[in-house]
Order: C-alpha cells, then structure tokens, then sequence
C-alpha cells in the first residue's frame, strides 16, 4: 500500500501565523557603532546579538549590525 500524503489547510486556519518582524533598517542607513540606541534594538537584555530571521534585517545588515555591536562592546559602549 502506497503512503499517501495528507493535505494540510492553510496556515491561518490552523491558527498559525508567521511571526512578526520588526521593519528593517532604510537601504541608506548606515550602521554607526556610537549609536547605541540603534544597536541596543538589535541585542537582548543577556547580550545576545538577535538572529536576521527575527528582525527582518538583510544579510548584508546583519553583518554590519554583528561587526557594530562587537565593536561597541570592545569600547566599553554596550556592556
């Protein structure tokens, strides 16, 4: 007997939904390692550097964001 695969309904019937993303940075922003209110939206409260995924950012912006926080850090900036 031959699996037969079941059809699944639409994710906003099953009462899922995607997660909310937070709008990502403008194109023209550049990301600036003395500005910690922007790089403070991008870290938990443990520290932690919040995945792309979860932001909406791009790659590129990630990487900008990665490279401002661990400076900011090495200053002393973000603890």
């Amino acid at each position: 007997m031959a699996y037969q695969k079941k059809e699944r309904a639409p994710r906003e019937d099953r009462g899922e939904f995607a997660p909310r993303r937070r709008p990502a940075i403008p194109a023209n922003d550049k990301i600036d390692i003395n500005d910690i209110e922007v790089l403070k939206r991008y870290v938990t409260e443990y520290g932690k550097i919040i995945p792309a995924r979860v932001t909406g950012v791009t790659s590129m912006q990630q990487r900008a964001i990665k490279k401002g926080v661990r400076r900011a850090r090495n200053m002393g900036l973000i603890a």
